[in-house]
């Protein structure tokens, strides 16, 4: 029989409020499984009572999510809220209005926010109309019956940190509605903020008075194999790169063998590929030699214990300062400060005060390059390496140069797949693919090109690709020239903003090609975007409502309308950082 968690039939047996004895002792299974059966029929007897179906109080909850963690998370929240007394439903936030949260008929008393943060301080994709709408003057006054709670998800690395919840509590509560709980603002490491923040919000009178029957939920179907806690070993092929020596940038075409066990991890062209790092020894030494701390001495970390110089090694963050480290090590940040501006600074420091006040290092997500049908039992990324000055002092970006020049081939690296549900082909073969990728930004527009191919869809494909110069950074020059020659490309749209007096972006060719660009989206063409969420992608946004705008003869609400359903549809996708 397969074994299941022990711990499923205590919990289902007291949802149930049942001590039945379902599975006698003496029966022909272990306790184990014993607990579990006892809770599965504990729970479905809790269900048969009174007719058939427990008495659960309706919750709403919603999620602005641009990399998927958000819905994942929310997810997860639904199942929680069964065993509290609530029939959760989810949803992204652009499915819904403020007035339908108004509505007495229709809306549901209780709403729970999980708010992502990209770009600039902005919201996810999937809740910017949301946004827009509960921002506006004319927005409807939410009635004070709502109770509501937000969960905000960003990177304290930026300045905007947690803006899109920030906006998101502060407006909801401003229109009337009841904030049940404070916001919780987690920064990449959430598992724990996350889980504060659940027991926290089903705790509060509102919540708790409000609360139905709870019931046992089923048990969660087997998890992969792998993931972000759990990451696969695989194997570096090989790093080449794919500049030329001149080009004021280092971009590295990424192999990374899947075999001896891959089959557990399996991806589709779209998702990401998380990669965790180590750091480089020696920016550990150059943090041991500022501090003048023992490497060898031992410390506490939430895993157990560790020398100060592993932890260093394996574990933390060595270049962001967060506020909170700022606060502890008693140092007076100044904007853009990174953790080797405040040691230098810090007289009573001890390694445990150090490693308490750094950030967990966090696997980094890399669009996926390479299509599972042309290379099975592969992933291929494509990665920019980061190198930079600050105050003086040489930095890198941690897995940029980890993968590019550190991990030598045939060495292992811990891996996962990230799921994109957001950024996937049409389940239609016949949908027209516009595809806007400069820089890296490529990468899974390349799987994209390769997946299509190797299935022999024969749909039309536009790709808008650039970089500052054709000599140096054209990245895969020849796959994309050879799809342009042999008709898999339709169009190939290419920018060199530094090969002319007058720099020339992705965002301009789309605007001097409108007429046809629009026409694409007349005949039902979905548009793929990635790459800068600061820069790039907002003023790519801004030409396609323009082009809209121009061709479609509307003006600047109806093109923003007509754009807006085009996203609706998941006929306008991004993926950006």
């Amino acid at each position: 029989m397969t074994e299941h968690n022990p711990n499923l039939g205590a919990q289902a047996l007291e949802i149930a409020g049942s001590q039945s004895e379902f599975v006698p002792e003496g029966s022909p299974f272990n306790d184990a499984q014993r607990a579990y059966l006892n809770g599965l029929f504990g729970g479905l007897h809790a269900l048969s009572k009174g007719g058939g179906e427990a008495a659960q109080t309706p919750l709403q909850i919603y999620f602005g999510s641009q990399t998927g963690t958000a819905e994942a998370l929310c997810k997860n929240l639904r199942k929680l809220a069964a065993t509290k007394g609530f029939k959760a439903s989810i949803a992204d936030m652009n499915s819904v209005t403020p007035a339908d949260l108004a509505d007495a008929e229709t809306g549901a008393e209780h709403m729970l926010f999980i708010a992502a943060t990209c770009g600039e301080g902005d919201a996810a994709d999937n809740a910017v109309t949301f946004m827009e709408a509960l921002g506006a003057d004319d927005c409807p006054a939410l009635p004070a019956r709502l109770n509501f709670a937000v969960l905000g998800l960003g990177d304290s690395s930026y300045v905007q940190f947690n803006q899109a919840a920030k906006d998101l509590d502060e407006r909801l509560a401003a229109l009337g509605a009841t904030r049940v709980a404070d916001l919780v603002a987690c920064d990449l490491d959430y598992d724990d903020d996350f889980a504060g923040w659940c027991e926290t919000v089903f705790a509060t009178p509102a919540f708790q008075s409000a609360a139905g029957d709870a019931v046992a939920t089923a048990p969660e179907p087997a998890k992969p194999a792998f993931d972000k806690t759990h990451p696969f070993m695989g194997t570096l092929m090989n790093a080449t790169c794919l500049s030329a020596k001149a080009s004021a940038k280092r971009v590295n075409h990424v192999e990374i063998s899947l075999c001896g066990g891959g089959a557990d991890l399996d991806y589709n062209v779209g998702d990401a590929l998380g990669v965790w790092p180590l750091n480089d020894m020696a920016d550990v030494d150059a943090i041991l030699a500022v501090t003048n701390l023992a490497d060898k001495e031992v410390v506490t970390l939430k895993t157990g214990t560790a020398s100060l110089r592993q932890a260093l090694f394996k574990s933390f963050d060595l270049t962001t300062l967060t506020a909170k480290a700022a606060e502890r090590w008693g140092y007076e940040m100044q904007n853009g400060d990174h953790v080797m501006d405040a040691l230098p600074h810090l007289t009573d420091l001890t390694a445990q005060s150090l490693i308490d006040g750094l950030r967990t290092l966090q696997p980094r997500l890399y669009s996926i390059s390479s299509s599972p049908q042309k290379h099975p039992g592969e992933v291929h990324l494509t990665i920019g390496e980061v190198h930079y000055t600050h105050n003086g002092r040489k930095g890198k970006g941690v897995t940029s140069t980890y993968l590019g020049s550190r991990l030598q081939a045939g060495g292992a690296v811990g891996v996962y797949v990230h799921k994109a549900p957001h950024f996937h082909l049409p389940d239609d073969d016949t949908v027209p693919l516009i595809m806007i990728g400069p820089g890296t930004g490529i990468a899974p527009f390349h799987a994209f090109l390769q997946d299509r191919e190797a299935r022999g869809v024969t749909a039309d494909n536009w790709l808008f690709f650039g970089d500052q110069h054709a000599a140096n950074d054209y990245l895969y020059k020849g796959a994309l020239e050879a799809w342009d020659a042999n008709g898999h490309l339709n169009k190939l749209s290419l920018a060199w903003s530094r090969d002319t007096d007058h720099k020339c972006y992705v965002q301009h060719l789309i605007e001097q090609d409108g007429a046809a660009f629009f026409e694409w989206l007349e005949r039902g063409a979905a548009i793929y975007v990635c790459g800068d969420a600061l820069r790039m992608a907002a003023d790519v946004d801004a030409a396609i409502h323009r082009v809209v705008a121009e061709y479609g003869k509307l003006d600047a609400d109806a093109a923003k309308a007509y754009v807006d359903a085009l996203r609706k549809a998941h006929r306008y996708q991004r993926d950006v950082y």
